[in-house]
């Protein structure tokens, strides 16, 4: 294996996921160091996280989709990462049965599968919200990874909380892994979690406390205060804890939904688009302004945490060098 793991990402959106495998990032006080992946190609079907990556990454993201994506085209590599939708499967009433999909979203993740089986790289990393493991009624995931197995590889997966290494938030991601090598298999393990820990307090923006414009307006609060027994309120953060899940709901956030919001001097607010990006750990350098508030928190709020990867892409290296020397 070369000095560099060359690494192409699908499904790149911002760059949480690719972010935390490069490191060489500062996030709230702790130098995350540089890891030896090198990102040859990034594709992303949308044109406002791609304008995100590309103002912070050297290599550029491609505006496609993955479903035309040739295979054949793409120089050899060595790592496969990306996070596919996980809504639109479906299981046929076949004997034995088989995973489907409903829509062109559950295509996406047999478009992952496609490019491992005709490019075999020497592992990939796969992440998913919790609910994974329990579509279909919990039949779809063995099926996932029974895919992923007839590509050739030998699989790994946890239920990891971002919380536990040190982002301020209640996050919890399913990470698939999968090797080639049996032996590289056995030679990773995911994480220990980080003695860092850190709580919404850490990355709130007191000045937004004094602006009007992240606050709900008086009308807003009525109307949830007028049905307050049929609502769910808004999950109010405690600023001593870590933040519940954000997600791309933010930029629409109501205090009828269960998206987290902040009560100050008795009055509601939104995090801003800044401090949502500090709750995904994102450093303050990641650039954010070149697209609307709302395309930013809609970006920020499906991405992956940037420190979370790059513990999982530690442990992913670790395990590629060992079994490479």
């Amino acid at each position: 294996m070369a000095a560099t793991i060359k690494t192409v990402s699908l499904f790149c959106g911002c760059g949480g996921m690719d972010l935390g495998l490069v490191g060489g990032f500062d996030y709230l006080g702790k130098r995350y160091a540089k890891l030896p992946f090198n990102i040859i190609k990034a594709v992303d079907n949308d044109p406002y996280c791609t304008k995100i990556y590309n103002d912070n990454f050297k290599t550029q993201c491609e505006i496609a989709d993955v479903k035309e994506l040739d295979a054949t085209t793409l120089d050899d590599f060595d790592l496969l990462v990306g996070g596919f939708p996980c809504q639109s499967f479906s299981i046929s009433a076949q004997n034995p049965p088989r995973l489907g999909y409903k829509d062109d979203r559950g295509k996406l993740f047999f478009e992952m599968v496609r490019i491992l089986r005709e490019k075999q790289p020497m592992a990939f990393v796969a992440e998913n919200v919790k609910g994974l493991l329990s579509a279909n009624k919990g039949k779809a995931f063995p099926m996932i990874i029974k895919e992923f197995e007839k590509a050739g590889y030998h699989i790994t997966y946890k239920l990891l909380l971002a919380s536990d290494y040190g982002v301020p938030q209640k996050r919890e991601r399913v990470i698939i892994v999968g090797f080639k090598d049996e032996a590289m298999l056995k030679s990773f393990s995911f994480p220990d979690s980080s003695k860092i820990k850190h709580v919404l307090q850490d990355v709130v923006d007191k000045q937004a406390d004094n602006e009007d414009k992240w606050y709900f307006s008086e009308k807003a609060v009525a109307g949830m205060l007028s049905v307050k027994d049929k609502m769910n309120k808004g999950r109010i953060q405690e600023l001593d804890e870590p933040c519940n899940t954000i997600s791309s709901h933010l930029a629409k956030v109501s205090l009828n939904s269960t998206d987290p919001v902040l009560f100050v001097n008795g009055r509601y607010r939104r995090f801003t688009p800044r401090e949502a990006a500090r709750i995904q750990s994102f450093p303050e350098s990641f650039t954010l302004t070149s697209v609307s508030d709302s395309k930013q928190y809609k970006a920020i709020g499906n991405a992956v945490p940037p420190v979370l990867m790059w513990y999982i892409a530690k442990a992913v290296s670790n395990a590629l060098k060992s079994t490479m020397q």
